[in-house]
């Protein structure tokens, strides 16, 4: 006798498996997007049926959300979506985590606090015969230390005739420092953005910990008590305006002025579609040093190395608009493209 199918939609999966070859795992997953959007996100499916969204970016809406209760991921769903087409998905990936830390703080305050204390270390084997080792559920901040010095250890390296690539050297590096094998540097440095309401603990806004995105407003708060600890860039941020209201460094040998100030105005790589973090960003000039003569800091951007080398390379040029927003135009003309020097990555 055959077993009783309690799954209503079992007889639908079977029909979809059968019409277009698929494994039921690959039906069952898009049977639940699908169901995802139809009761949980119907905003979000009635702009995905019109175009207005494409595949990719409801995707990344509705699994980016799933951990919030109905009501809250509507919210956060709702309040992206008329802009959502413009960024690209790790732009909106980063949009949607901050909209889901500041809808709810105390759950996500909650939620950090279980993954902390769940944190581990774990290594497996792979096919090739080496290993992985990974940690997870750790403190973002001393994560972001940690990046920061392993890739400052590397470029030294790397300056110094080394045959080794970045990514060798990267990892190199990470393995001598668990090994205690390596009497480099001790502290690495961090660029933490936070809002001034967030900072006097009159709001529970998320900020922004460079190079990975919005962390929850309590580990903004430490971060700043501590910035005696290591080395800091901080800005503070208008809570209404989102425009820097202060910066500073905590360096032995404080930056420039001028380059402070970009750090506080682009908090990414302005080109397009570039979330590379300012503090490993170049200093560009917009308009030619050799042609003026003068650097100003109106006239200086974050670019990462890589969009820096193809500017001057292939012909791109930009310039910035009165809004903080930045016009790029391509060597094979057009209308250009705009990017935001303002908005958070």
């Amino acid at each position: 006798m055959a077993e009783d199918i309690e799954d209503p939609d079992a007889g639908a999966s079977m029909e979809i498996r059968a019409a277009l070859r698929w494994t039921r795992r690959a039906v069952d997953n898009e049977m639940a997007f699908a169901h995802d959007l139809g009761v949980r996100l119907p905003s979000l499916f009635e702009r995905l049926s019109q175009g207005h969204v494409d595949r990719r970016r409801a995707e990344r809406l509705s699994d980016h959300t799933s951990h919030l209760s109905v009501g809250h991921a509507r919210q956060v769903v709702d309040s992206l979506l008329d802009d959502a087409p413009r960024w690209t998905t790790g732009q909106l990936i980063e949009r949607i985590r901050r909209a889901c830390l500041e809808i709810d703080p105390d759950t996500a305050r909650e939620r950090y606090d279980e993954s902390r204390s769940e944190r581990r270390v774990i290594t497996w084997s792979d096919p090739d015969g080496t290993i992985t080792l990974s940690g997870m559920g750790l403190d973002p901040v001393k994560v972001a230390e940690a990046t920061d010095r392993i890739n400052r250890l590397a470029r030294e390296l790397r300056t110094n005739g080394e045959t080794r690539s970045m990514d060798q050297l990267r990892a190199d590096i990470f393995v001598e420092l668990l090994t205690g094998s390596s009497d480099l540097p001790r502290k690495g440095s961090v660029h933490l953005t936070v809002d001034l309401a967030t900072l006097t603990q009159l709001k529970d806004l998320s900020g922004d910990l460079a190079g990975y995105g919005p962390v929850i407003a309590d580990i903004t708060r430490q971060l700043s008590s501590q910035l005696g600890e290591g080395v800091w860039d901080w800005t503070v941020v208008h809570p209404d305006t989102g425009m820097p209201i202060g910066d500073g460094t905590t360096r032995r040998r404080p930056t420039a002025s001028q380059i402070r100030k970009v750090k506080a105005k682009n908090r990414t790589c302005v080109a397009p579609g570039c979330r590379a973090p300012v503090v490993d960003c170049d200093i560009d000039h917009t308009n030619s040093w050799a042609e003026t003569g003068v650097t100003d800091s109106n006239d200086l951007a974050a670019l990462c190395r890589h969009d820096h080398c193809i500017r001057h390379q292939t012909g791109w040029t930009y310039q910035p608009l009165p809004n903080g927003d930045y016009l790029w135009t391509s060597p094979l003309g057009g209308p250009g493209y705009t990017t935001s020097g303002n908005d958070p990555p």
